[in-house]
């Protein structure tokens, strides 16, 4: 563990001068992308190595073989994706990354399993704030969607009030009518009889 401790020293500060290693002439051009392409012209100043130029990728830059895919503290970089994956892991050798596809629900059970096993996770600074902030979030939108289904049943119950007091308004709106109508039948009615009395007499 002493030995691996001070080659990640090395590492780092090998990694402190490494500059970064950018395509030729991509400043020139916005079609050129910066990632890394080995020059290949003949008279390209990068490819020949001329001073105040691009550095040119080689192996010197290279971190020492055991440090290679270590995170700075010493430990393996492990994706995990579900629970289960813990099982495979060693905490003294292995520091866990929580998958980044994962939702809220998933992530907080694999928190919570690797803090009672003693892994290290490696993408998150303070896990106990984190899941009290999920859990917060999970909460409110809980609490939202439950005012939300309540304003909606308001909404469907006021909806139905005002249809049924439509309905009764037409209701009486009808009756009104028809008594209107079977009373002027009625007063026609008499007015006939009436003529008729007087045409007898």
């Amino acid at each position: 563990m002493a030995l691996i401790k001070e080659l990640l020293q090395i590492r780092k500060r090998i990694k402190s001068k490494k500059p970064d290693f950018l395509r030729q002439d991509h400043h020139k051009k916005s079609r050129l992308k910066k990632k890394w392409r080995r020059p290949k012209g003949l008279q390209s100043k990068v490819r020949l190595k001329l001073h105040g130029r691009l550095r040119k990728v080689s192996s010197g830059y290279r971190s020492p073989r055991e440090t290679r895919c270590l995170h700075k503290n010493g430990l393996n970089q492990k994706i995990v994706r579900s629970a289960g994956d813990l099982e495979s892991l060693d905490p003294k050798k292995d520091g866990i990354v929580i998958s980044s596809a994962l939702g809220d629900k998933k992530r907080i059970v694999i928190i919570k399993k690797a803090k009672s096993s003693g892994f290290d996770i490696l993408n998150i600074r303070n896990p106990d704030e984190f899941v009290k902030k999920i859990e917060d979030n999970i909460q409110a939108k809980k609490k939202s969607k439950q005012e939300k289904k309540k304003k909606a049943e308001e909404k469907k119950q006021k909806r139905l009030a005002d249809k049924v007091k439509e309905k009764e308004a037409e209701k009486s709106k009808d009756d009104k009518s028809k008594t209107d109508e079977k009373g002027e039948k009625d007063a026609e009615k008499k007015e006939k009889e009436k003529i008729l009395t007087q045409r007898e007499r």
